[in-house]
């Protein structure tokens, strides 16, 4: 069985380092590379690598002028291939810049058995010193080189987001430039992530006469769930951070169970997206009552999604067809009246503004006689958010 690791990240250097680390640590691994900068050209150039240098290189064509999608038609072969030759212990999966590592994640998993491949590690590797500038990146991928596709309309900022909010191990580069304010956004970015560093030398500690290993080959080899994961980016359950305020660094987590006012929402949107390097999470409008929209926001620019039902909305029938930890999530939130639709927001910054921020989103909600008028009322107010949800 062919064990796999992808590790991804914008921060280029950051992602090199940690891959040459387990190059250097994990006897028999190689390390699979498609660069996509080269797609403009028509193909994408695969480079497979060992401690030593280039083993092989070759091409991949394009598939329907996406990049990304050549990179999963590639992949997979090359990784069977590796697990035949029955060489390899170690397959490491170095993504691109903008690759997300959910997408690759997700193709890896869903090999056959029969394969021989396991995913057993998804890494991001990160520079602290460049988390806050590369989330207040509001710039297209695009402008920046680094789109995977000429339709890519993804920015440095919410890509990077998603780099580092999905993996469960975030590999730390050495950095000079890094304070305790950068140490602090990190961990309250992405609390549960273990945080290993790449680091320059490594003192193996032996146990039972047997060499122990970097931190950061045992996270290559310690397990992954591509469905818990994918639960714990869904925006009904999502694992978001906790409230904290540490070395200048804070993060509001904001509950309410009344709905918003679609237009005094709408109103406040740029005063919100800007108050915070990165919120996301879970709301309710009034005038869309059943609808559970998703909250994403960083670089200045805020992404607004139908995330489907509240499960409140469903009938009782529809509930065996939800996932369990859909319905968990739902139970922790659960109301009388109103069930599961609520407000939950979650804002981590730098000099984070609590008690204005806080105010601005209590005037967004229904006042008293609005929220007693009932959700007939409700859902004859003005409907704002029509141009986001693209209705």
């Amino acid at each position: 069985m062919l064990s796999v690791a992808i590790v991804g990240g914008l921060h280029a250097d950051a992602r090199r380092a940690a891959v040459d680390r387990l190059l250097a640590e994990v006897p028999g691994s190689v390390a699979l590379h498609h660069d996509l900068a080269t797609a403009v050209q028509g193909t994408v150039v695969r480079t497979v690598r060992d401690r030593t240098g280039i083993v092989s290189a070759g091409e991949a064509p394009l598939v329907n002028d996406c990049a990304c999608c050549a990179l999963r038609e590639d992949l997979v072969p090359e990784l069977e291939r590796l697990a035949e030759d029955g060489l390899t212990r170690l397959a490491v999966v170095e993504l691109w810049d903008s690759v997300e590592p959910k997408a690759m994640a997700e193709v890896v998993a869903s090999v056959v058995s029969g394969a021989a491949l396991r995913l057993t590690g998804v890494i991001t590797a990160v520079d602290p010193a460049l988390v806050l500038p590369y989330l207040g990146n509001g710039d297209d991928l695009a402008d920046a080189g680094l789109a995977a596709a000429a339709t890519d309309q993804r920015t440095v900022a919410d890509t990077f987001a998603r780099q580092l909010e999905y993996a469960p191990v975030l590999a730390l580069a050495t950095s000079d430039d890094a304070d305790d304010e950068d140490r602090a956004l990190l961990a309250q970015l992405h609390p549960t992530a273990r945080q290993v560093p790449i680091g320059n030398g490594y003192l193996a500690v032996r146990v039972d006469g047997e060499p122990g290993r970097h931190p950061l080959a045992e996270a290559a080899f310690g397990g992954f769930d591509v469905e818990a994961a994918a639960a714990a980016q869904h925006p009904a359950c999502a694992l978001l951070p906790a409230d904290a305020d540490e070395c200048g660094v804070a993060t509001l987590v904001w509950h309410r169970r009344r709905p918003f006012h679609p237009e005094r929402l709408y109103a406040a949107l740029e005063d919100l997206c800007c108050a915070a390097a990165r919120s996301r999470g879970r709301f309710w409008l009034a005038d869309r009552p059943d609808t559970l929209l998703h909250w994403d926001a960083a670089g200045g620019a805020l992404c607004v999604e139908n995330a489907g039902p509240w499960l409140a909305s469903l009938p009782d029938a529809a509930w065996e067809l939800v996932p369990p930890v859909r319905r968990a999530a739902a139970a922790l939130d659960w109301h009388p009246e109103h069930g599961d639709c609520c407000q939950h927001l979650v804002f981590t910054s730098p000099g984070l503004d609590r008690d204005g921020l806080e105010l601005l989103l209590e005037s967004c909600l229904l006042t008293d006689a609005e929220y007693a008028a009932g959700r007939t009322a409700w859902k004859q107010l003005p409907p704002a958010f029509d141009s986001l949800l693209e209705v």
